[in-house]
Protein backbone atom coordinates (compact mmCIF):
# COMPACT_ATOMS: atom_id res chain seq x y z
CA UNK A 1 0.00 0.00 0.00
CA UNK A 2 0.53 3.35 -0.54
CA UNK A 3 3.12 5.04 2.22
CA UNK A 4 1.89 8.10 4.06
CA UNK A 5 2.91 11.29 3.14
CA UNK A 6 6.35 12.07 5.06
CA UNK A 7 6.69 8.40 5.71
CA UNK A 8 4.36 7.63 9.00
CA UNK A 9 0.89 7.61 9.43
CA UNK A 10 0.23 10.14 12.30
CA UNK A 11 -1.74 9.71 15.51
CA UNK A 12 -1.78 12.13 18.10
CA UNK A 13 -4.99 10.49 20.03
CA UNK A 14 -4.63 9.11 23.49
CA UNK A 15 -7.20 6.55 25.05
CA UNK A 16 -7.79 5.02 28.29
CA UNK A 17 -5.79 5.89 31.48
CA UNK A 18 -3.59 8.54 29.17
CA UNK A 19 -6.36 10.03 27.83
CA UNK A 20 -8.03 10.46 31.36
CA UNK A 21 -4.69 12.01 32.84
CA UNK A 22 -4.73 14.63 29.87
CA UNK A 23 -8.08 15.59 30.20
CA UNK A 24 -7.74 16.03 33.90
CA UNK A 25 -4.17 18.26 32.98
CA UNK A 26 -5.99 20.04 30.96
CA UNK A 27 -8.58 21.35 33.26
CA UNK A 28 -5.99 23.26 34.95
CA UNK A 29 -4.26 24.91 31.87
CA UNK A 30 -5.12 28.49 30.46
CA UNK A 31 -7.39 27.37 27.58
CA UNK A 32 -6.95 28.66 23.43
CA UNK A 33 -10.40 28.06 21.43
CA UNK A 34 -10.18 26.65 18.28
CA UNK A 35 -13.02 28.22 15.70
CA UNK A 36 -14.55 25.63 13.05
CA UNK A 37 -11.74 25.81 10.73
CA UNK A 38 -9.01 24.83 13.04
CA UNK A 39 -10.97 22.25 15.18
CA UNK A 40 -11.18 20.81 11.50
CA UNK A 41 -7.42 21.13 11.01
CA UNK A 42 -6.90 19.23 14.97
CA UNK A 43 -9.19 16.58 13.69
CA UNK A 44 -7.26 16.20 10.78
CA UNK A 45 -3.78 16.54 11.89
CA UNK A 46 -5.10 13.92 15.18
CA UNK A 47 -5.98 11.13 12.95
CA UNK A 48 -2.78 11.67 10.57
CA UNK A 49 -4.97 12.79 7.47
CA UNK A 50 -2.53 15.81 7.55
CA UNK A 51 0.94 13.12 8.16
CA UNK A 52 3.72 14.44 8.60
CA UNK A 53 2.26 17.74 10.55
CA UNK A 54 2.00 16.42 14.20
CA UNK A 55 0.37 20.38 15.44
CA UNK A 56 0.09 23.30 14.26
CA UNK A 57 2.69 25.33 12.64
CA UNK A 58 5.58 26.66 13.70
CA UNK A 59 6.92 30.17 12.41
CA UNK A 60 9.58 27.79 10.67
CA UNK A 61 7.29 25.95 8.71
CA UNK A 62 4.97 28.48 7.95
CA UNK A 63 7.70 30.82 6.60
CA UNK A 64 8.67 28.11 4.61
CA UNK A 65 5.28 26.62 3.78
CA UNK A 66 4.23 30.63 2.18
CA UNK A 67 7.44 30.54 0.54
CA UNK A 68 8.71 27.67 -1.07
CA UNK A 69 6.12 24.84 -0.36
CA UNK A 70 8.30 22.87 1.99
CA UNK A 71 8.44 22.30 5.93
CA UNK A 72 11.37 23.29 7.78
CA UNK A 73 12.43 20.12 7.46
CA UNK A 74 12.72 19.59 3.54
CA UNK A 75 9.11 17.80 3.26
CA UNK A 76 6.78 19.07 0.82
CA UNK A 77 3.61 21.01 2.18
CA UNK A 78 1.29 23.31 0.18
CA UNK A 79 -0.55 25.91 2.32
CA UNK A 80 -0.46 26.95 5.95
CA UNK A 81 -2.22 24.84 9.05
CA UNK A 82 -2.10 27.51 12.01
CA UNK A 83 -3.74 28.57 15.25
CA UNK A 84 -4.56 32.05 16.17
CA UNK A 85 -5.40 32.69 19.63
CA UNK A 86 -8.37 34.69 20.90
CA UNK A 87 -8.58 37.85 22.70
CA UNK A 88 -7.57 37.61 26.17
CA UNK A 89 -5.86 34.46 25.62
CA UNK A 90 -2.62 33.85 27.17
CA UNK A 91 0.09 32.58 24.90
CA UNK A 92 4.01 32.00 25.97
CA UNK A 93 6.70 29.80 24.68
CA UNK A 94 7.45 26.91 26.06
CA UNK A 95 3.86 26.93 27.56
CA UNK A 96 1.15 24.70 27.19
CA UNK A 97 -2.53 24.97 26.68
CA UNK A 98 -6.17 23.26 26.14
CA UNK A 99 -7.15 23.70 23.22
CA UNK A 100 -11.41 23.63 23.38
CA UNK A 101 -14.07 24.35 20.83
CA UNK A 102 -16.07 26.80 20.85
CA UNK A 103 -18.67 24.72 22.76
CA UNK A 104 -16.28 24.73 25.43
CA UNK A 105 -15.37 21.13 24.94
CA UNK A 106 -12.17 20.32 25.58
CA UNK A 107 -9.67 18.51 22.92
CA UNK A 108 -6.68 18.19 24.19
CA UNK A 109 -3.32 20.17 25.15
CA UNK A 110 -0.94 21.95 22.77
CA UNK A 111 3.07 22.31 24.08
CA UNK A 112 3.77 25.83 22.10
CA UNK A 113 7.25 26.21 20.69
CA UNK A 114 6.14 29.10 18.68
CA UNK A 115 4.61 32.94 19.10
CA UNK A 116 4.64 34.71 15.47
CA UNK A 117 3.17 37.51 13.77
CA UNK A 118 2.43 36.50 10.67
CA UNK A 119 2.47 39.03 7.43
CA UNK A 120 -0.86 38.30 6.27
CA UNK A 121 -0.86 40.19 3.28
CA UNK A 122 2.36 37.87 1.64
CA UNK A 123 0.04 34.82 2.87
CA UNK A 124 -2.72 35.94 0.49
CA UNK A 125 -0.63 36.71 -2.24
CA UNK A 126 2.02 34.19 -2.14
CA UNK A 127 -0.62 31.13 -0.92
CA UNK A 128 -3.75 32.65 -3.00
CA UNK A 129 -2.12 34.72 -5.34
CA UNK A 130 -5.92 36.63 -4.07
CA UNK A 131 -7.03 39.92 -3.04
CA UNK A 132 -9.47 41.62 -0.99
CA UNK A 133 -12.23 39.85 -2.47
CA UNK A 134 -10.53 36.21 -2.19
CA UNK A 135 -12.77 34.18 0.13
CA UNK A 136 -9.13 33.57 2.23
CA UNK A 137 -8.51 37.10 3.17
CA UNK A 138 -12.48 36.86 4.63
CA UNK A 139 -11.06 34.38 6.59
CA UNK A 140 -7.58 35.97 7.20
CA UNK A 141 -9.14 39.12 8.61
CA UNK A 142 -11.48 37.77 11.05
CA UNK A 143 -8.97 35.96 12.98
CA UNK A 144 -6.10 37.35 15.14
CA UNK A 145 -2.53 38.44 14.21
CA UNK A 146 -0.92 36.46 15.99
CA UNK A 147 -0.29 32.43 15.25
CA UNK A 148 1.17 29.85 18.00
CA UNK A 149 2.26 26.86 16.92
CA UNK A 150 3.64 23.37 18.68
CA UNK A 151 2.88 20.08 18.95
CA UNK A 152 -1.07 18.45 20.14
CA UNK A 153 -1.93 15.60 21.94
CA UNK A 154 -5.96 14.99 21.30
CA UNK A 155 -8.32 13.20 23.74
CA UNK A 156 -11.40 14.32 22.11
CA UNK A 157 -11.92 14.83 18.57
CA UNK A 158 -14.77 17.76 17.19
CA UNK A 159 -18.34 16.18 17.25
CA UNK A 160 -20.48 16.32 14.47
CA UNK A 161 -24.07 15.90 14.27
CA UNK A 162 -23.93 14.55 10.55
CA UNK A 163 -22.39 11.93 8.86
CA UNK A 164 -20.22 10.42 11.50
CA UNK A 165 -20.49 6.77 9.89
CA UNK A 166 -19.07 8.26 6.86
CA UNK A 167 -15.91 9.93 9.02
CA UNK A 168 -13.62 7.48 8.09
CA UNK A 169 -10.32 7.87 9.57
CA UNK A 170 -6.77 7.17 7.13
CA UNK A 171 -6.19 4.03 9.51
CA UNK A 172 -9.84 3.07 8.82
CA UNK A 173 -9.84 3.67 5.06
CA UNK A 174 -6.98 2.27 4.41
CA UNK A 175 -7.79 -1.13 6.23
CA UNK A 176 -11.37 -1.20 4.47
CA UNK A 177 -9.15 -0.92 0.74
CA UNK A 178 -6.91 -4.01 2.40
CA UNK A 179 -10.14 -5.90 3.04
CA UNK A 180 -11.36 -5.53 -0.41
CA UNK A 181 -8.08 -6.21 -2.48
CA UNK A 182 -7.89 -2.70 -3.94
CA UNK A 183 -4.09 -2.01 -4.73
CA UNK A 184 -4.95 0.87 -6.93
CA UNK A 185 -7.43 3.14 -5.39
CA UNK A 186 -8.54 6.79 -7.25
CA UNK A 187 -9.86 9.70 -4.84
CA UNK A 188 -12.66 12.43 -5.96
CA UNK A 189 -12.62 15.47 -3.97
CA UNK A 190 -15.64 17.24 -4.68
CA UNK A 191 -17.65 20.05 -2.47
CA UNK A 192 -20.48 19.84 -5.10
CA UNK A 193 -23.16 17.41 -6.22
CA UNK A 194 -21.90 14.91 -9.22
CA UNK A 195 -23.06 16.24 -12.40
CA UNK A 196 -22.72 14.09 -16.03
CA UNK A 197 -18.96 15.75 -16.49
CA UNK A 198 -18.02 14.70 -12.81
CA UNK A 199 -19.77 11.33 -13.38
CA UNK A 200 -17.84 10.22 -16.45
CA UNK A 201 -13.97 11.85 -15.00
CA UNK A 202 -14.98 9.51 -12.11
CA UNK A 203 -15.87 6.62 -14.46
CA UNK A 204 -12.91 6.87 -16.64
CA UNK A 205 -10.72 6.94 -13.34
CA UNK A 206 -12.19 3.79 -12.44
CA UNK A 207 -11.63 1.86 -15.71
CA UNK A 208 -7.60 2.67 -14.63
CA UNK A 209 -7.83 1.57 -10.77
CA UNK A 210 -8.96 -1.50 -8.25
CA UNK A 211 -11.64 1.20 -6.90
CA UNK A 212 -12.76 4.86 -6.16
CA UNK A 213 -13.20 6.55 -3.34
CA UNK A 214 -15.88 9.34 -3.31
CA UNK A 215 -14.44 11.77 -1.13
CA UNK A 216 -15.95 15.47 -0.33
CA UNK A 217 -15.59 18.13 1.72
CA UNK A 218 -17.74 18.70 4.81
CA UNK A 219 -15.72 20.99 6.43
CA UNK A 220 -16.49 25.03 5.85
CA UNK A 221 -17.23 25.91 2.54
CA UNK A 222 -18.42 29.60 1.13
CA UNK A 223 -22.18 30.35 2.32
CA UNK A 224 -23.28 29.63 -1.24
CA UNK A 225 -22.20 26.27 -1.47
CA UNK A 226 -24.73 23.22 -1.55
CA UNK A 227 -24.82 22.11 2.03
CA UNK A 228 -23.37 18.79 2.70
CA UNK A 229 -26.00 17.23 3.78
CA UNK A 230 -27.76 17.55 0.51
CA UNK A 231 -25.43 16.65 -1.55
CA UNK A 232 -24.42 13.31 0.71
CA UNK A 233 -28.28 12.78 -0.73
CA UNK A 234 -27.15 13.19 -4.16
CA UNK A 235 -24.05 11.01 -3.58
CA UNK A 236 -25.75 8.18 -2.13
CA UNK A 237 -28.54 7.90 -4.94
CA UNK A 238 -26.27 8.86 -7.82
CA UNK A 239 -23.96 5.81 -6.41
CA UNK A 240 -26.52 3.14 -5.81
CA UNK A 241 -28.18 2.92 -9.15
CA UNK A 242 -25.12 4.55 -11.62
CA UNK A 243 -21.87 3.19 -9.74
CA UNK A 244 -20.87 -0.37 -9.38
CA UNK A 245 -21.39 -0.76 -5.29
CA UNK A 246 -18.34 -3.10 -5.08
CA UNK A 247 -15.73 -0.62 -6.60
CA UNK A 248 -16.86 2.67 -5.04
CA UNK A 249 -16.80 3.30 -1.50
CA UNK A 250 -17.76 6.88 0.08
CA UNK A 251 -16.35 8.53 3.16
CA UNK A 252 -16.00 12.30 4.05
CA UNK A 253 -13.24 14.38 4.14
CA UNK A 254 -13.24 16.78 7.62
CA UNK A 255 -11.02 19.86 6.03
CA UNK A 256 -12.31 23.30 5.73
CA UNK A 257 -12.42 24.90 2.04
CA UNK A 258 -9.48 27.30 1.57
CA UNK A 259 -9.89 27.60 -1.96
CA UNK A 260 -6.59 27.79 -2.84
CA UNK A 261 -6.82 26.71 -6.03
CA UNK A 262 -3.24 25.21 -7.24
CA UNK A 263 -1.48 24.75 -3.81
CA UNK A 264 -5.16 23.35 -2.59
CA UNK A 265 -4.89 20.47 -5.44
CA UNK A 266 -1.73 19.83 -3.49
CA UNK A 267 -3.13 19.84 -0.21
CA UNK A 268 -6.08 17.37 -1.37
CA UNK A 269 -3.35 15.05 -2.86
CA UNK A 270 -1.24 14.86 -0.21
CA UNK A 271 -4.25 14.15 2.81
CA UNK A 272 -5.63 11.66 0.46
CA UNK A 273 -2.27 9.85 0.02
CA UNK A 274 -2.45 9.69 3.95
CA UNK A 275 -6.04 8.14 3.15
CA UNK A 276 -4.42 5.60 1.17
CA UNK A 277 -5.03 6.56 -2.19
CA UNK A 278 -2.54 5.95 -5.06
CA UNK A 279 -4.50 8.29 -7.21
CA UNK A 280 -6.79 11.50 -7.68
CA UNK A 281 -7.89 13.43 -10.11
CA UNK A 282 -7.01 16.97 -10.43
CA UNK A 283 -9.75 18.32 -13.34
CA UNK A 284 -9.79 22.04 -14.59
CA UNK A 285 -9.62 24.60 -11.98
CA UNK A 286 -9.21 21.98 -8.98
CA UNK A 287 -10.44 23.88 -5.72
CA UNK A 288 -10.59 27.34 -7.74
CA UNK A 289 -12.71 30.23 -7.00
CA UNK A 290 -13.87 33.35 -9.19
CA UNK A 291 -11.10 33.96 -11.57
CA UNK A 292 -7.80 33.90 -9.58
CA UNK A 293 -6.35 30.61 -11.40
CA UNK A 294 -5.51 29.78 -14.42
CA UNK A 295 -7.38 26.54 -15.97
CA UNK A 296 -5.18 24.20 -16.05
CA UNK A 297 -2.79 25.43 -12.94
CA UNK A 298 -3.88 22.93 -10.60
CA UNK A 299 -2.86 20.54 -12.93
CA UNK A 300 0.58 21.96 -13.73
CA UNK A 301 2.10 22.86 -9.97
CA UNK A 302 2.50 19.32 -9.43
CA UNK A 303 5.41 19.23 -11.85
CA UNK A 304 7.10 21.90 -9.27
CA UNK A 305 8.46 19.26 -7.18
CA UNK A 306 10.73 17.02 -7.36
CA UNK A 307 10.54 13.44 -8.18
CA UNK A 308 9.45 11.63 -5.10
CA UNK A 309 8.19 14.10 -2.95
CA UNK A 310 4.67 13.30 -4.03
CA UNK A 311 3.84 9.99 -4.10
CA UNK A 312 0.48 10.06 -5.06
CA UNK A 313 -0.57 9.85 -8.85
CA UNK A 314 -2.61 12.65 -10.33
CA UNK A 315 -5.00 11.68 -13.05
CA UNK A 316 -5.11 14.96 -15.37
CA UNK A 317 -8.39 15.58 -16.97
CA UNK A 318 -10.08 18.80 -19.77
CA UNK A 319 -13.54 20.15 -19.66
CA UNK A 320 -16.15 17.25 -20.16
CA UNK A 321 -19.10 17.62 -21.78
CA UNK A 322 -21.96 16.04 -23.52
CA UNK A 323 -20.95 15.21 -27.30
CA UNK A 324 -24.40 15.54 -29.68
CA UNK A 325 -22.31 13.96 -31.82
CA UNK A 326 -21.02 10.76 -30.53
CA UNK A 327 -23.98 10.79 -28.42
CA UNK A 328 -22.22 10.39 -25.09
CA UNK A 329 -19.65 12.19 -22.26
CA UNK A 330 -16.53 13.53 -23.27
CA UNK A 331 -13.71 15.99 -23.64
CA UNK A 332 -11.60 17.50 -26.11
CA UNK A 333 -9.41 14.83 -26.38
CA UNK A 334 -11.88 11.95 -27.51
CA UNK A 335 -14.71 14.11 -28.95
CA UNK A 336 -13.87 16.28 -32.65
CA UNK A 337 -17.13 17.84 -32.11
CA UNK A 338 -17.40 21.99 -32.71
CA UNK A 339 -18.76 23.85 -29.37
CA UNK A 340 -22.67 23.87 -31.00
CA UNK A 341 -22.40 20.02 -30.19
CA UNK A 342 -21.35 19.67 -27.14
CA UNK A 343 -23.37 20.99 -24.27
CA UNK A 344 -22.36 22.70 -21.13
CA UNK A 345 -24.18 24.44 -18.55
CA UNK A 346 -23.09 27.40 -16.16
CA UNK A 347 -23.64 26.86 -12.60
CA UNK A 348 -25.26 29.64 -12.46
CA UNK A 349 -27.55 28.76 -14.96
CA UNK A 350 -28.11 25.43 -13.74
CA UNK A 351 -29.12 27.49 -10.11
CA UNK A 352 -31.74 29.68 -11.77
CA UNK A 353 -33.29 26.37 -13.36
CA UNK A 354 -33.29 24.47 -9.98
CA UNK A 355 -34.62 27.63 -7.95
CA UNK A 356 -37.16 27.90 -10.53
CA UNK A 357 -37.97 23.91 -10.02
CA UNK A 358 -36.67 23.08 -13.41
CA UNK A 359 -34.32 20.15 -13.95
CA UNK A 360 -31.23 20.43 -16.02
CA UNK A 361 -30.93 18.31 -19.07
CA UNK A 362 -30.61 14.89 -18.51
CA UNK A 363 -27.34 15.29 -20.42
CA UNK A 364 -26.37 17.36 -17.54
CA UNK A 365 -27.25 15.75 -14.14
CA UNK A 366 -28.99 12.42 -13.37
CA UNK A 367 -32.18 13.37 -12.52
CA UNK A 368 -32.68 11.55 -9.50
CA UNK A 369 -30.02 14.28 -8.34
CA UNK A 370 -31.84 16.98 -10.13
CA UNK A 371 -34.99 15.96 -8.07
CA UNK A 372 -33.23 16.35 -4.66
CA UNK A 373 -31.75 19.63 -5.71
CA UNK A 374 -34.90 21.01 -6.93
CA UNK A 375 -36.53 20.30 -3.07
CA UNK A 376 -33.64 21.40 -1.31
CA UNK A 377 -33.58 25.27 -3.13
CA UNK A 378 -37.48 24.59 -2.78
CA UNK A 379 -37.24 24.52 1.12
CA UNK A 380 -34.25 27.17 0.91
CA UNK A 381 -36.67 29.46 -0.49
CA UNK A 382 -39.13 29.00 2.46
CA UNK A 383 -36.85 29.60 5.07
Amino acid sequence: MIAPHGGTLVNRLVEGDERTSLLEKAASLPAVTLNSREASDLEMIAVGAMSPLQGFMNEADYQGVVNNMHLASGVAWPLPVVLSPKAGEEVAVGAEVALKGEDGAIYGVMTIDSVYQPNKREELEKCFKGDEEHPAWGYLSSIGDTYIGGTIIVANLPQHEKHNEYRLTPAQTRAAFAEKGWNTIVAFQTRNPIHRAHEYLTKVALEQTDGLLVHPLVGDTKSDDIPSDVRMKCYHVLLNKYYPLDRTMLAVYPQAMRYGGPREAILHALCRQNYGCTHIIIGRDHAGVGSYYGTFDAQQIFSQFADGEILINTLLFEHAFYCKLTGGMASTKSSPASNEDKIFLSGTKVREMLTKGERPPVEFTRPEVADILIEAYAQTAKA
